[in-house]
């Protein structure tokens, strides 16, 4: 039996009905699920979004601590390698030290005879006031004798000839004082306002033997910071000089973060606002930081070739700023992050009031290291003992006036 063409119409109808029916009927879910979406988006954005300063152009900085030698010399030790962790004041390189060894006895002995030379000089200056000190008592004599024999000139009790003697040997006495003098003050010149060990030349000597001793000590090169090695390039039996990079020291705990946010984005962004962060390295974990500040220049204005703007040609593109921010440091030791990896940063903007750029000044240091601090200790110890083994106490009179000097 065959559908009359009636029958056949009504079916087409209804079909066309029904696809209609359903089409709206998606329509209309379709339309509510966009509505859904755009109720959710728009309460979100209230509560939350417009709260938030999201970027993923931030990555991960730090100090990288480039450790060149102090001396020239030959590496015979290398005690770590890339990806080793070091402590501050290990023991990182040793250098050759026979030629520092040579040096610094060559500094001894000179401190040595330096130290009795001017032990001499004070001799030789007590030596001189004994000798003045006669001298003075023999110009004195002179005197007495010549102003006796004036006396007796007049009763004609000595002749003029044997005045004319006590004359000149007054004369000569006064000449040989007046040497005894000059020699003297040349003498105390040497020593006058000094003390053995703080004399000059001596000061001159300790200094040869500090600088020979800090030598020899800086052959061997000690970690100035706790961090891993990276980039080791020094191999054994190298001749390094001062300026030589050997390796490099990255204190991992001292890691922070540069979010390089549009300068349309920088606006509610202050100092001290918390921060969310997550590593692509760790996609599981969560790290907390705070805002620490803003750079003071975009990445292109300290460029090696920043952007000429004042031409012709000039098209607008929009400029990044660094933002500086501090990671929680207890988060780090569990899980951290090495330099250059790549952030996904949120700022929360809720609190839009302080500073967007430091106002402290800091008056501590940002990073210090003591390894260095006592190089230098036991140098003075040895100097003490070269000094108090070649050098006897002095006891050094002041001149005195000339008295007793003719006129």
């Amino acid at each position: 039996m065959t559908d009359t063409p009636m029958l056949t119409s009504i079916r087409s109808k209804w079909r066309a009905s029904s696809v209609k029916h359903r089409r709206n009927v998606a329509m209309a879910i379709l339309g509510i699920i966009f509505l859904l979406l755009g109720l959710i988006f728009g309460i979100y954005w209230l509560f939350i979004g417009r709260f938030e300063v999201y970027t993923d152009d931030a990555y991960v900085n730090g100090n990288i601590v480039a450790l060149m030698p102090q001396v020239s010399g030959t590496v015979i030790q290398i005690n770590t390698d890339d990806t080793h962790l070091v402590l501050q004041g290990q023991t990182v390189i040793q250098l050759d030290p026979t030629d520092r060894i040579i040096a610094l006895q060559r500094a001894k002995a000179d401190l040595a005879n330096r130290v009795r030379t001017v032990n001499q000089y004070y001799k030789n200056a007590q030596q001189a006031q004994q000798i003045l000190i006669l001298r003075h008592a023999d110009l004195l004599q002179a005197q007495l004798d010549l102003k006796r024999r004036v006396g007796l000139m007049g009763e004609r009790a000595i002749s003029r000839e044997e005045l004319q003697h006590y004359r000149t040997a007054l004369e000569a006495a006064n000449a040989r004082y007046q040497s005894a003098l000059y020699i003297l003050r040349a003498r105390m010149g040497l020593v006058e306002n000094a003390h053995l060990y703080t004399h000059p030349q001596v000061e001159e000597a300790k200094a040869n033997v500090n600088k020979a001793y800090l030598d020899l000590a800086r052959t061997i090169i000690v970690a100035p910071v706790t961090g891993y090695v990276a980039k080791r390039s020094v191999q054994v039996g190298q001749q390094v000089n001062l300026r030589t990079p050997m390796l490099a020291i990255v204190p991992l705990n001292e890691v922070w973060v540069d979010a390089n946010y549009k300068e349309s984005q920088l606006s509610p962004l202050r100092v001290g606002q918390p921060v969310t962060l997550y590593a692509d390295a760790y996609s599981d974990v969560t790290y907390h930081g705070k805002v620490v500040g803003l750079n003071a220049g975009t990445g292109a204005a300290f460029s090696i070739l920043p952007p000429q703007n004042a031409t012709g040609n000039w098209i607008k593109i929009v400029q990044r700023l660094p933002v500086r921010i501090s990671l929680d440091v207890n988060e780090l030791k569990q899980q951290p992050l090495q330099i250059g990896l790549s952030m996904h940063v949120t700022v929360d903007v809720h609190q839009t009031e302080g500073q967007r750029m430091g106002t402290v000044v800091t008056q501590k240091p940002v990073y210090v290291t003591d390894v260095y601090a006592n190089q230098l200790a036991d140098a003075n110890t040895l100097i003490d003992g070269i000094l108090h083994e070649n050098a006897s106490d002095i006891f050094l009179p002041r001149l005195g006036n000339d008295q007793g000097v003719l006129s």
